[in-house]
């Protein structure tokens, strides 16, 4: 089935490691931005497209009221044939009340993701965030008290002045809360962005720790039922995030909304980062990004971003005739304790992940 991308492009204040696309927030944009929205989902009304995923991605979804959020949804219902759907909210535990988390479970939302990013008070202020430790803890309890079963929380790894203890402070917080899936990323200084400087490029940890602290992640997460399932993905079990997983497995999703991706009728296109012309097309902008994508290489590429891997039988489907060099290289990375090479499958290691671009490309380079 397919999954809808909506991304709402409006923050508070934008954080300066964030290179998304977004603004700043303003009422009169946000209503039109809801308008422009529901027009192209209703664009796609008649065509009998069967979604199960909806995710609102952001820039700071929870500015959106929760009657935006219902008129939203209301299209999507109306225009696309919605089976079981889980239906993704993204949330600043600053602009996420009580009052507003029940109206978004009441609009259809079922599954919440929170940008904690750290529980350390000193680290988030580093991080330009507006939230402290205790308001994200009390964001998650209210989500909970609103009746979602269903909630993620962000952490970042390596960033300025963490330290491998502030940092398994912030994971024993996080799986204390009752949340059943956390996303842990590193860190990277964006080009362009505030944080695009020296200052803070000699403030972050290096490299070798930072690979340290992934590891510590991996580790103490696992240890408290946080399964990994992508290189920076865990969840507990049932829990692991279906729309996101549509990206990694190569099936269709659909982005409504200024600068969002699609991969729909094996066509890989965009919609230009320009509110201004979201909101005045009657249907956004296309911008074709790949008309004919390799699935071979995506399968590859994408598919060792997953902790289960490859299939060699999938491999050969997608028409590679001869494995020689490729278990050759496998066998490489195996010793050097970068994968695992288990029957039909290859996977990588939480080593391998740690340099997967690298490991990924002589994969493919050996097909």
């Amino acid at each position: 089935m397919t999954g809808l991308y909506i991304h709402v492009p409006f923050c508070a204040r934008k954080c300066p490691y964030c290179d998304f696309y977004s603004l700043r927030f303003s009422r009169s944009a946000v209503d039109g931005f809801t308008e422009a929205a529901v027009r192209n989902i209703q664009s796609f009304k008649g065509r009998n497209i069967a979604a199960d995923t909806v995710y609102f991605g952001g820039g700071t979804p929870s500015l959106l009221s929760c009657e935006q959020v219902s008129a939203i949804l209301d299209a999507v219902r109306d225009c696309f044939e919605l089976s079981d759907a889980e239906i993704t909210l993204e949330a600043n535990p600053c602009t996420a009340d009580f009052d507003k988390l029940c109206g978004y479970r009441r609009a259809g939302v079922n599954r919440l993701s929170f940008g904690v990013q750290s529980a350390d008070d000193s680290e988030l202020l580093k991080l330009g965030r507006l939230h402290n430790s205790e308001r994200a803890q009390r964001a998650v309890e209210d989500a909970v008290k609103a009746g979602f079963e269903n909630i993620s929380c962000d952490l970042m790894l390596g960033t300025p002045g963490q330290t491998r203890q502030s940092l398994k402070n912030s994971v024993d917080t996080l799986t204390r809360l009752p949340i059943q899936h956390i996303s842990a990323y590193m860190l990277r200084i964006e080009q362009g962005t505030p944080y695009d400087n020296e200052k803070i490029r000699n403030d972050i940890v290096d490299d070798e720790l930072v690979s340290q602290m992934y590891l510590d992640t991996v580790e103490k997460l696992g240890a408290s039922g946080f399964e990994q399932y992508e290189i920076s993905n865990f969840a507990k079990a049932g829990f692991e995030s279906r729309h996101n997983m549509k990206y990694w497995t190569g099936e269709d999703y659909i982005g409504i909304g200024p600068s969002a991706h699609s991969l729909f009728g094996a066509r890989r296109y965009f919609c230009p980062s320009d509110l201004e012309s979201f909101l005045s097309e009657p249907v956004q902008q296309s911008v074709t990004e790949d008309d004919d994508p390799d699935r071979l290489e995506e399968y590859v590429m994408l598919g060792l971003r997953l902790t289960k891997g490859i299939s060699l039988q999938r491999l050969t489907e997608l028409g590679v005739s001869d494995l020689s060099g490729f278990d050759k290289m496998t066998r490489l990375l195996e010793k050097a304790g970068l994968c695992v090479a288990q029957g039909d499958s290859v996977r990588l290691t939480p080593q391998g992940f740690l340099v997967s671009n690298a490991v990924i490309a002589e994969l493919i380079s050996s097909l």
